[in-house]
């Protein structure tokens, strides 16, 4: 296994790679250090031609929570400069996941929220446990789900994204799939098998092949360019200026009520 500090990466004998968020004690909140990470495991597994597929995944309880709020909160202190480039570290690591030219399939149990829905997104394939809880938290903090909106309406369209993007409601696994977010929820005791299932046929694949073919995919796809990446980091550092992400993220970590929350107690 070689370690990260956030990720654990193991790869079998067969060529197929678990990519796994490994910060189990913060629900596998993404921070600064584990968006670098994440971008660098693209990059080596990408270029690894000994690994046929790979497995996202993660440990504990939770799949991701989304962002790291201490990050966040981070960004809201520093200035437009540093806000700028945090959010555009985060929007090139999901980037290089999306394009990561090896089979990329998701197991997903526990939840997946706000940056966690988006990883989700940048698989080809998502299997969950028919217990996981999705959802986009990022308005109820005062922000927006901006970085990983392109992947999310690549996914799911916009019809299914405007039902679940504004309210930061939580939905079930049967929702998600009913929306095309992922493609089967299972029990628990059977995601390690449907994941396996969905890794088996690509070890009997052509492995330049694949690659061509997701290629081709993505490019007949909703346009993912640089211009739409680069609008997704100025409205991410644009949003993490307002008084209303000051509130939000503020609020959540002293674990008080933000001023829009009418519900008392």
């Amino acid at each position: 296994m070689s370690e990260f500090g956030t990720l654990a990466v193991r790869i079998d004998t067969r060529g197929v790679a678990e990519l796994r968020l490994n910060w189990p004690e913060k629900r596998n909140a993404m921070s600064g250090e584990m968006i670098a990470e994440l971008a660098k495991a693209a990059r080596r597994l990408g270029e690894d031609d000994g690994v046929r597929a790979v497995v996202l995944s993660g440990a504990g309880e939770t799949f991701c929570a989304g962002a790291d709020l201490g990050w966040m909160k981070a960004q809201i202190e520093a200035d437009r400069e540093s806000r700028v480039r945090a959010a555009r570290q985060l929007a090139e690591m999901l980037k290089s996941l999306n394009e990561l030219p090896k089979p990329l399939i998701g197991r997903v149990h526990g939840g997946a929220f706000g940056g966690g829905v988006g990883l989700a997104c940048v698989c080809d394939v998502v299997i969950a446990d028919e217990g996981a809880k999705f959802g986009f938290l990022e308005t109820r903090l005062g922000l927006i789900p901006a970085t990983i909106a392109p992947y999310v309406l690549a996914r799911i369209g916009e019809g299914p994204a405007r039902r679940v993007f504004m309210s930061a409601r939580t939905f079930d696994a049967r929702e998600a799939q009913d929306m095309g977010l992922i493609a089967r929820a299972v029990p628990a005791g059977d995601l390690n098998a449907a994941v396996e299932a969905e890794v088996e046929p690509y070890l009997f694949t052509a492995p330049n092949a694949v690659g061509a073919a997701k290629a081709l995919a993505r490019s007949l796809g909703p346009p993912i360019d640089e211009a739409v990446i680069e609008q997704t980091v100025e409205r991410l550092a644009d949003v993490w200026e307002t008084d209303e992400a000051r509130e939000g993220v503020d609020a959540f970590l002293t674990g008080r009520r933000p001023r829009w929350n009418p519900i008392k107690g």
